[in-house]
This record gives structure tokens, C-alpha cells and sequence, in this order.
């Protein structure tokens, strides 16, 4: 029997694939996967946003232990499931640093810190979610908040829609500040920030695939410096509420609800964009009620009225004020447009859902 040459045999341990460009399911399993996707898609985006170096804050552990400099807090959550992910103006990322930020301004806080939860689909592209997170670091960044923990899921594809985020915000309310629909008055005066209706109508275009002469860009934007200026009114700044879902119909329904005056609004004061309101009424709808993700509705006395008008009209977060009513003794918890061509309709909250996934 002739001499069989050594084969050349050697033991070797699989080495499981770690460049991924979709999320996995294991991306959600906490193992070696979602430590990388953490470290390298969050911590990474958010740590420089804030800093410019890893901040000991954003440790990857259970929690986080914050310093803040007043005792006075304002807490909020929300969450966001828009549908596309990305539209004209903005995207989901942007959306929920810019939404969260806004929550917290309503109550005159200046906003500190946020937290990021994540609901990924499995197979969703990784460079879609790092456009996502670098957006959502460079409005964190732009406002001045830290994003400083947070969370990762992973679903079965189908499950997600791509993306789900949820945010929490802290923010300090400075001394003096108190504002509350328990605080509107009679007599008070109503000013929006903005022209209504850009971010739903930019949701529908995209979302329906519709084509308008002029483009439809979404409003979304921080009004936390806009609110900071409107504190200098002190005492006279009563309340404030953000203009999203249910747009500005639902916001002055809720406030004569909860302050149980009536409110008057006039629609020739109200501004809507040409585009948006072409787009309104090719779809039936009606632009008090279309979603806005950068305008708000300041109450103020009315001494303070023309000083309030002021800030807005110098600053970029209010590219077109204007005063739109005043709160009424009459008809408590009752909101009633007067028309342009006179006569008078009860704006009241809808029943249904006018247009779901716009934040």
C-alpha cells in the first residue's frame, strides 16, 4: 500500500456575519449584534450631537442620572408611526425630536433632555435608519437638547412599518412661568404662529402620489426659541398649545373645554397658504382641522397682544403671525368661526380620524 500524502485538515469555529445592511432580527436580541447597532447607528450620532465625545450620560446602562438646574420640571412622551418615513420638510426622525421639543415648550419649559426608543422592522436597509438617527441628532443638536438614552426592538418584518419611535423629554420650567388653559380669561387674545396646514397636506401629496402646481413642504420645526421670547411676556403669556393632530380646530376646542370659556375666531384673519388651501379643496378638507407640526395658538392678555405679535413677526419659527380671535364670556366650552362672507358656524371636534399616520 503506497503512502497517502498529510491532508492538510484544520478545525475552524464559524464566525457569524456582522456587516449586516438590514436590520436582523438578532439586531434585537441583545447579543453582540445590538451592542454594535447601538454603538455604532445611536451612540455614535447622538453622543457627537451633544458634545462632540462620547458623554458619560450615555453609558450603556438601565438608565441615566440627570443634573438639573431648576426644581420646577416639565415631563412629556409621544409617539411616532408617519407614514412615509421620509416626506417633503422633514422625516420621522426630525418629527420626533421637533414634536417632543414642542410638547415641552406648551408649558414654557426649556427643553433638556430626551429619550429614543426604536421599533424596527426586520429587513428595514441600516443606511435608511442612520439617515433617520443623523436627522434625529442634528435637530437634537439645533435646539440644544441631549438625547440621552433609549431602547431597540426588533420585529418580524410586516410588524413595523419600517420604523416606530418613541421619545420622553425633560425640560425646566423657568421661575415666574405659568402656563395653563386654567389661566385664560375673558377678553384674552388669540395668535397663531404660522400659515395651517402644511405638514398634513405634505403627508397626503406624498402618501396619495398627488401633484400640485406649487410644492408642499411640511411646517415641521422646533418652537422651543419661539416660546422662549414669548416668556418675556410673564404673567400676560396664559397659554399655549401646539397645532398637530386635529390642527387648530381640536387645540382652541380642548383649551375653551378645559378654561370653560367660549372662543371667536375670525377666518379672514386665519392664515392658509394658497397651495394648502387649493389642496383642501380638491380633497374635501378643511384646513382647521389638517395637522401642523411648527405652528402654535398663544392666549394673552390683551395688553400684551400687539408685544406678543411683535416676537412672532421677527422670529423664523413664525413666518406668518397673525391675531385670530379672542375669548369669549359667552357660550363656555364653545368654539365659533365668524366667515368671511358673515354669519357665524360652530367649529367643533371631529368624530373620526381625518387623516391617520401624519406624526
Amino acid at each position: 500500500m503506497s503512502e497517502q500524502p498529510p491532508v492538510d485538515f484544520q478545525l475552524a469555529c464559524p464566525t457569524p456575519r456582522s456587516d449586516h445592511e438590514r436590520v436582523q432580527m438578532a439586531h434585537g436580541g441583545g447579543g453582540r449584534l445590538m451592542r454594535r447597532l447601538i454603538e455604532e447607528v445611536f451612540v455614535s450620532a447622538f453622543a457627537s450631537a451633544s458634545s462632540g465625545e462620547r458623554s458619560e450620560r450615555m453609558v450603556l446602562h438601565d438608565s441615566t442620572v440627570l443634573t438639573m438646574e431648576s426644581a420646577r420640571l416639565a415631563f412629556t412622551t409621544d409617539s411616532y408611526v408617519v407614514s412615509p418615513l421620509f416626506f417633503p420638510g422633514g422625516d420621522i426622525g426630525k418629527l420626533a425630536v421637533y414634536g417632543t421639543v414642542n410638547d415641552l415648550a406648551m408649558s414654557g419649559a426649556r427643553p433638556r433632555y430626551l429619550s429614543a426608543g426604536f421599533i424596527l422592522e426586520e429587513g428595514l436597509p441600516l443606511e435608511t435608519l442612520r439617515d433617520i438617527v443623523r436627522s434625529m441628532a442634528e435637530a437634537a443638536a439645533e435646539v440644544g437638547v441631549e438625547v440621552v438614552t433609549g431602547d431597540t426592538k426588533v420585529v418580524d418584518r410586516g410588524k413595523a412599518d419600517g420604523v416606530f419611535i418613541n421619545t420622553a423629554g425633560i425640560g425646566a420650567v423657568p421661575e415666574g412661568i405659568d402656563v395653563a388653559p386654567g389661566r385664560v380669561v375673558a377678553g384674552d387674545v388669540l395668535l397663531v404662529s404660522g400659515d395651517l396646514g402644511r405638514h398634513g397636506m405634505a403627508i397626503m401629496s406624498v402618501r396619495e402620489g398627488l401633484q400640485f402646481e406649487a410644492a408642499l413642504e411640511s411646517d415641521c420645526a422646533s418652537l422651543a426659541s419661539l416660546v422662549d421670547e414669548l416668556c418675556a411676556l410673564g404673567a400676560d403669556l396664559h397659554c399655549l398649545r401646539d397645532l398637530t393632530r386635529g390642527g387648530l380646530a381640536a387645540a382652541v376646542n380642548e383649551m375653551a373645554v378645559d378654561a370653560n370659556f367660549g372662543v371667536e375666531l375670525n377666518e379672514a384673519d386665519i392664515p392658509v397658504s394658497e397651495p394648502v388651501s387649493a389642496a383642501c379643496e380638491l380633497l374635501g378638507l378643511d384646513p382647521l382641522y389638517v395637522a401642523n407640526e411648527g405652528r402654535l395658538v398663544a392666549v394673552v392678555a390683551r395688553r400684551a397682544a400687539e408685544q406678543a405679535m411683535a416676537i412672532m413677526q421677527r422670529h423664523a419659527a413664525a413666518p406668518q403671525p397673525a391675531i385670530i380671535g379672542t375669548v369669549a364670556p359667552a357660550h363656555p366650552g364653545t368654539v365659533v368661526l365668524k366667515g368671511i362672507l358673515g354669519g357665524e358656524r360652530i367649529v367643533d371636534l371631529l368624530s373620526g380620524e381625518q387623516m391617520p399616520r401624519i406624526c
